[in-house]
């Protein structure tokens, strides 16, 4: 069920609302609207946090009773700290706790987009606070009997300004199209083919000024996409790939985007124990987070022209499946040795860097769910960067960072190399050495970009979570989406060395 967000310059003591939303900041400090709010209870409100010992703090929050002297039939007070220490992230957050109190209501008002400090732009604090609501309210519904979805359907901010409701436009666009990845990945393998996955971004891109081309098996064969091809050929479901192409009037760059879309990923004949497998259908969120990256270009007027390839398959193990010890050819004529079937991610990239490196865009990123070993380095909140370019790797961890989106630079020191030395081929697909799988298989990816300025993002552990988290919920988490959008608005051609 959608919510319609709407601008609204209604005082918050008399707008007519199920639920008014107000922020307060550490020490008893009033965020906006809160005066109004006292006022209308007679001072009421201070005391009514003391007795309830509310301090304003991060992550607090307190149901007020109106008294019958509001507008709103209740009030929730949601702590952000010393305001000199509120980010944009923070709003978001504090936006995704306001959606969690409000399932209930029906209507909510909230003055949390005028809560930042004075540094922080309007538009960006009111585009953080509709992504938080818009996220915090997400549920994934599709599969259950008796659903009970958030009846929240209207969402009023409080306050005057263009700023505002252009912050208020991004927001939707932004939190729609990460919701549309948190769905596809939270989509069951059996409904979620290569196939229906190229469909869906079809659809969604659909009146975006977005181009897009599906190339089938034959069309794999004769673009001679090996990696793709060798990979799918365990599955009944066949492989495909997605290419996808914004541009705008009198763009002067060109930034491509590629995203790894292992619909289901069992392993192959090296197949992934029970306990491994569980989670297997969520193996296509670097592509899903691509594509629905794309679907806001156009709203957000992006002027940089932006190429995306996403390789799309089911990794299964049958009698035609891929074996260990098999080589495959690549676009670019590399050969690669499979030592292990279930290092396929970096095979189906290979082809794509390799589509997106011909077309000689001034920069690449991938984002991939590539490797357990980045998240026993890393942990399951922040993703890795492996880069051959730093001032790109910095501009990449700059947009990452303004949308939180954690990320951290890992090495591709040249000497680890020799890891993946094939005897037969040109190189193989996982190490000699039990150690160090994460940078090693940037390596391997690295051989396919032909000296472009290019960044791996490896999402294996924030792409999806466990338990709440703010404004993520158990399942897929749509890392990556806003990440590329900042990245798109504000791409600057990397430094060539």
């Amino acid at each position: 069920m959608p919510v319609n967000f709407v601008i609204s310059t209604a005082s918050p003591a008399q707008v007519k609302t199920d639920l008014l939303v107000i922020p307060m900041y550490s020490d008893h400090i009033f965020g906006p609207g809160a005066d109004a709010v006292d006022v209308a209870l007679d001072g009421g409100l201070s005391a009514f946090m003391e007795q309830a010992v509310f301090g304003g703090k991060v992550g607090e929050k307190l149901v007020v009773p109106t008294s019958d002297a509001l507008g709103a039939s209740s009030i929730v007070l949601i702590g952000l700290g010393k305001r000199e220490e509120v980010t944009a992230d923070g709003l978001r957050r504090a936006g995704a706790v306001a959606a969690k109190a409000a399932h209930e209501a029906v209507s909510m008002s909230t003055t949390l987009a005028s809560a930042g400090p004075t540094d922080l732009d309007v538009a960006e604090a009111s585009q953080a606070v509709v992504e938080g609501v818009l996220l915090g309210r997400y549920e994934y519904l599709d599969y259950k009997s008796d659903p009970k979805p958030s009846k929240l359907k209207r969402v009023s901010l409080l306050g005057r300004s263009a700023a505002l409701r252009r912050g208020m436009d991004r927001g939707i666009s932004v939190g729609t199209a990460v919701i549309w990845a948190r769905d596809i990945v939270n989509t069951p393998g059996r409904d979620l083919s290569p196939a229906a996955f190229a469909r869906a971004a079809q659809r969604l891109l659909r009146g975006k000024n977005v181009k897009v081309e599906v190339l089938d098996v034959p069309g794999l064969k004769r673009e001679r996409l090996g990696g793709i091809i060798g990979v799918g050929m365990g599955s009944e479901q066949p492989p495909c790939l997605v290419k996808m192409t914004y541009a705008p009037a009198k763009s002067n760059a060109t930034l491509a985007l590629v995203g790894k879309g292992v619909t289901f990923d069992s392993g192959g004949l090296s197949l992934k124990p029970a306990d491994g497998m569980e989670e297997m259908k969520t193996d296509e969120a670097g592509a899903a987070a691509v594509i629905a990256a794309m679907s806001v270009l156009k709203d957000f007027g992006v002027k940089t022209k932006v190429i995306a390839f996403t390789p799309m398959v089911e990794n299964m193990p049958s009698g035609s499946a891929m074996r260990p010890g098999d080589v495959l050819t690549f676009r670019n004529g590399k050969t690669a040795e499979v030592r292990n079937t279930d290092a396929e991610g970096r095979l189906i990239l290979a082809d794509a860097l390799a589509l997106a490196a011909e077309a000689k865009p001034d920069a690449i990123i991938d984002l991939a769910t590539l490797t357990g070993a980045c998240m026993v380095a890393l942990g399951d909140k922040i993703a890795g960067l492996m880069t051959n370019d730093n001032s790109w790797g910095e501009q990449v961890r700059t947009a990452a960072d303004a949308v939180g989106e954690p990320v951290w630079p890992l090495p591709l020191p040249k000497e680890y190399k020799k890891l993946i030395y094939s005897e037969i081929a040109d190189i193989r697909n996982t190490s000699t050495s039990r150690y160090g799988g994460e940078i090693t298989a940037g390596l391997f990816l690295e051989e396919f970009v032909d000296g472009i300025p290019w960044v791996h993002l490896d999402i294996a552990g924030p792409s999806r979570t466990s338990s709440e988290d703010g404004y993520n919920c158990p399942g897929a988490s749509g890392f990556g989406v806003r990440t590329l959008v900042e990245l798109a608005s504000r791409f600057r051609r990397p430094n060539r060395k």
